[in-house]
């Protein structure tokens, strides 16, 4: 016998649990072990443990003493294997306490409940993933997997001898593989293909004959845009299969294989190959909640729910809703969209594209939010706008989902962001009416009839008040112009002033007669109606109102706001939230408030006529202040010692302090957008330099990838206005910034371009910053140019410039940049000497971000110096901590260092790991660091047998140097050439 069988006795039912007996826990996936209470016990010798483990996977069933004679030693077994047996159990007796291990029926058997034992509980959570798959609860299956997965802590019985453990252990892995291929396939059917791409590859490494695995690993591939890739795993699979075993691939593969050169569309649906069943995609639920008194528009309600209910079996259903700001579009688009939900199963999806804002939302930015509500993975988002809008509409293909385009600005604007697909549904609201959008149905939306306008000021006042002042009721909604926003910011008011009358609000009205006759036709009709709610508000409220339009942002904090205002927080909070009551102001979120848009634009002119230029001047620098002074302490906890603080312009408002890292970092990018429209508004006048100061405070905005394009877009604005000053201080700065963000993304002819005037506005300026900065961008421009010993003498300007500023953080970057150069000079140790002078100074100053460089660079030095476990110390605490500063470039450049660690130490499975997972963070970088990335994937997948798919790594990769002039494209034909050579 090979194992121990099953008998044909009833199983004892497992005893329940025991208050009065002590807890135990056992674990077999992994070590087999046991604890009392979370203590650890020890379970002595191997072959005690392979007892163990032997009556722990018979389900509380009794094993004779022969059945575990053979399980421990099989055919041959020792002579007083018996007594041994007897004597294993009577150790394990004592160890595991009274009760637990019985003796009965001339063997042997463990009494606990099947909560005890870590399989036992990993196969009742894979029961429920089962389930809750199968009843279209994707997330939370894929959740329960991974929860499964979670219980194995290496391979199952490890250590444990004999042959029925041998049998259990194989059993056991087969069965992990198994998880792992259906959570694989859950990746892939919920969107998660790109970062499945780096497992998929570690696992075919391991397991090179696995078809399934290869078959997941190519859909991945080829869901991530990389075809060639995909078609190169099955090269790859179909030799080695030859090879190995003298077969071919199954049916599956050579038919997925098929279906990716005929570039199937259904591939591209997260649609499951496994037999389980398909999980239910995302479906959002985004549409805003409709207003309590809807009144009206029935016509209106009754044309486009007819439109929208036509959409099944159509291409595509494109509603427009045109008219005048406070004509009620959104609420009459979102009151359809609520009543057509059941047409559209699938989810519905919204946004405000801000079109009369001077910033109106970007197609690409919306596009990424729709693609995450969609189930799409981040690291799944393409960069560009076509690619993001054909991605949509593919994932968007066979679903039926009604799309809510609120406040667009033109059609240009919504074009892309239109389904495209049969049974999808675009509802759009607009101030112009889009002519030019072709198939789309038109509605022009007029102000209310006076019987629905008069409903609609009843429903808001109480019918108790209007009902004994109906002319007066009538002289009001004639007095908003019939305008819905109007009429329900003046029935607002009146509701919350019990006092009132209506005849009362009716004259407060007639005041503003001859104005509303004057101001009837477009966009003057919409300013008289905001004049109403402005009118009637307190000298406190009406100076707020102003002022807080003046930003720029696409809203405000309640701390930002005070600042603005010049009022402490709490009587700040009170003042806006009684703006909120009025409907002039809303709250998007706790402590944070924001305008509609036409009412930002009502309140700036308010300010512009009721305020002086002196009091809107001193509001905006008071908000300046307070972004520069918080930003500046964000940059000291994330950089100290660096002396960029100390050479910034004199602030006079104060900002907030930050308890720990996290926190800081948090205020950071939830205030970006904010903060660089900051920058962008001020970079003009006196406060030019502040503005420059509070773009090269927030650095950290551009590395991180998330906002560099609107950091970018700062810099340029800033360093125009500084050229049209005359300001070089403040050009200098900003060019520097510029250079700096073209760098990071692998522009280096224009950032050294960029470096070179920074540096002559720097010098004429006298200012040490450039002064300092510039020859150390201009090292790091070199030496990814490869121009190895203008990179030197850069940097070892930038040390003693540092060094004459007494900026010893600053010494440290440009020490350990130039121990790069000292690596392509082949001066190896004085290389990995100058990154430890780099990672002394960061460690000595306590740095944390900044010294997870230092170790960056040092790893880069001990993997050529042929020290890889060394190096791989230093990357991995360097990549935690790029994690945890959310710094997914720098998180993408450690996952490329590791996988070259990887690669020195031998172990290319897990630099292919590595190098995927860098992949996956897209677009952070530039198409220089993607080529770079994929060159090493290649040299890593090379080593594990996959050489088609390396080629077509390289390929990638030198069409991408080809195209940006990269010296690094004569590598990769060497790599090439070498593959074919014969």
């Amino acid at each position: 016998m090979s194992g121990v069988p099953r008998v044909p006795e009833q199983r004892l039912p497992a005893a329940g649990p025991d208050p009065a007996r002590p807890v135990l826990r056992f674990s077999v996936l992994g070590p087999v072990r046991a604890w009392r209470e979370g203590e650890p016990l020890s379970m002595g010798s191997p072959q005690q443990q392979a007892l163990l483990a032997a009556l722990l996977l018979r389900d509380g069933r009794t094993a004779t003493a022969p059945e575990l004679i053979d399980a421990l030693w099989g055919t041959q077994p020792p002579s007083q294997a018996l007594a041994a047996v007897r004597t294993y159990a009577s150790r394990l007796r004592k160890i595991l306490g009274p009760g637990v291990l019985v003796s009965e029926a001339g063997g042997y058997a463990i009494r606990v409940g099947a909560e005890a034992l870590d399989l036992s509980s990993a196969e009742e959570l894979w029961a429920e993933a089962q389930k809750s798959r199968g009843t279209g609860d994707p997330a939370h299956a894929r959740h329960l997997v991974n929860q499964v997965l979670d219980l194995w802590d290496g391979e199952p019985l490890a250590n444990v001898p004999g042959p029925y453990a041998d049998t259990q252990r194989t059993r056991l892995e087969e069965w992990r593989l198994q998880l792992l291929e259906s959570r694989l396939d859950m990746d892939l059917e919920q969107g998660r293909h790109a970062e499945a791409v780096s497992e998929l590859t570690a696992l075919t490494a391991a397991h090179p004959l696995r078809e399934r695995l290869r078959e997941l690993l190519m859909l991945a591939l080829y869901r991530s845009g990389r075809q060639a890739e995909a078609l190169a795993v099955f090269a790859d699979t179909r030799r080695l299969l030859a090879e190995e075993l003298g077969v071919d691939p199954r049916a599956g593969l050579q038919d997925l294989q098929q279906r990716i050169l005929r570039a199937d569309p259904g591939l591209t649906e997260p649609v499951s190959t496994a037999v389980e069943p398909v999980a239910t995609p995302v479906r959002p639920a985004q549409l805003p909640a409709t207003v309590p008194d809807f009144t009206g528009r029935r016509a209106f309600v009754s044309e486009l729910t007819e439109v929208l209910a036509t959409a099944e079996g159509r291409v595509m259903v494109v509603s427009a809703l045109a008219g005048i700001g406070g004509v009620g579009k959104t609420t009459l688009a979102v009151h359809v969209a609520h009543a057509a939900r059941t047409a559209f199963p699938d989810g519905q999806l919204y946004v405000d594209l801000q079109g009369t804002n001077t910033r109106a939302a970007e197609p690409e930015a919306v596009l990424g939010a729709f693609l995450r509500a969609l189930g799409t993975a981040e690291s799944a988002i393409p960069d560009t706008l076509d690619e993001r809008a054909a991605l949509y509409r593919s994932v968007l293909d066979g679903r039926r989902v009604l799309v809510l385009l609120d406040n667009a600005h033109d059609a240009a604007q919504v074009r892309p962001l239109l389904p495209g697909t049969e049974g999808c549904a675009a509802l759009i609201t607009s101030r112009v009416r889009m002519v030019d959008l072709a198939g789309a149905h038109l509605v022009d939306l007029d102000v209310m009839s006076p019987d629905e306008a008069l409903q609609l000021f009843t429903k808001i006042v109480g019918m108790e008040r209007v009902a004994s002042e109906r002319e007066a009721a009538l002289d009001v909604v004639a007095a908003c112009g019939f305008l819905p926003l109007a009429i329900r910011i003046a029935a607002s008011r009146l509701a919350a002033r019990r006092t009132w009358t209506v005849t009362l609000l009716a004259a407060k009205l007639a005041d503003e007669r001859l104005r509303l006759d004057e101001l009837q036709a477009g966009d003057l009709a919409v300013k008289a109606t905001f004049e109403l709610g402005y009118g009637q508000l307190e000298r406190t409220q009406a100076r707020a109102f102003r002022l807080l339009g003046l930003a720029d942002g696409p809203d405000v904090s309640l701390a930002a706001a005070a600042a603005l205002l010049d009022l402490p927080v709490p009587y700040a909070e009170k003042l806006l939230e009684t703006l909120v009551d009025t409907s002039l102001l809303e709250s998007a979120a706790p402590g944070r408030y924001r305008f509609h848009d036409l009412v930002r634009l009502y309140a700036r002119s308010c300010a512009e006529r009721d305020e002086p230029s002196a009091e809107r001047a001193a509001a905006l620098s008071r908000l300046l202040d307070f972004y520069l002074v918080t930003a500046v302490g964000v940059y000291a906890i994330e950089r100290p010692g660096d002396r960029l603080v100390d050479h910034l312009e004199r602030t006079e408002y104060p900002g907030l302090v930050f308890p720990d890292r996290d926190a800081a970092l948090d205020w950071l990018f939830t205030e970006s957008d904010c903060l660089l429209a900051c920058v962008q508004q001020c970079a003009a006048g006196p406060s030019l330099r502040r503005a420059t100061g509070l773009l090269m405070a927030s650095t950290d905005l551009a590395e991180s990838g998330a906002n560099s394009r609107r950091y970018e877009a700062a810099a340029i604005a800033v360093g125009k206005a500084a050229q049209r000053a005359g300001d070089f201080l403040a050009e200098g700065r900003a060019r520097t910034v510029l250079a700096h963000v073209y760098s990071l993304t692998g522009r280096f002819r224009e950032a050294e371009d960029e470096a070179v005037l920074a540096l002559k506005a720097g010098t004429a300026a006298e200012d040490p910053l450039p002064i300092a900065r510039v020859p150390n961008q201009r090292g790091i421009i070199a030496l990814y140019e490869h121009r190895y010993e203008d990179a030197s003498a850069h940097l070892r300007q930038a040390i003693e410039a540092f060094r004459d500023d007494l900026n010893r953080s600053g010494e440290a970057a440009a020490l350990c940049n130039l121990s790069r150069v000292h690596l392509e000079l082949g001066e190896i140790s004085s290389a990995v000497d100058l990154a430890l002078q780099g990672v002394h100074i960061y460690a000595s100053l306590g740095a944390s971000l900044r010294l997870a460089n230092g170790k960056y660079a040092l790893g880069v030095g001990l993997t050529q110096a042929g020290r890889p476990e060394e190096a791989l110390v230093q990357l991995t605490d360097a990549l935690d901590t790029f994690h945890e500063s959310r710094q997914p470039l720098w998180e993408g450049m450690a996952h490329f260092r590791l996988a070259e660690a990887h690669l020195a130490a031998a172990r290319p499975a897990r630099a292919a790991e590595h190098a995927e997972q860098a992949l996956a963070l897209r677009g952070i970088g530039g198409e220089w660091r993607r080529g770079m990335m994929l060159t090493v994937l290649g040299r890593a997948l090379t080593r594990i047998s996959q050489t088609v798919r390396a080629e077509a790594c390289w390929r990638e990769a030198l069409s991408i140097y080809d195209r940006l002039g990269s010296p690094e494209a004569a590598e990769v034909r060497a790599l090439l050439r070498a593959t074919t050579a014969p």
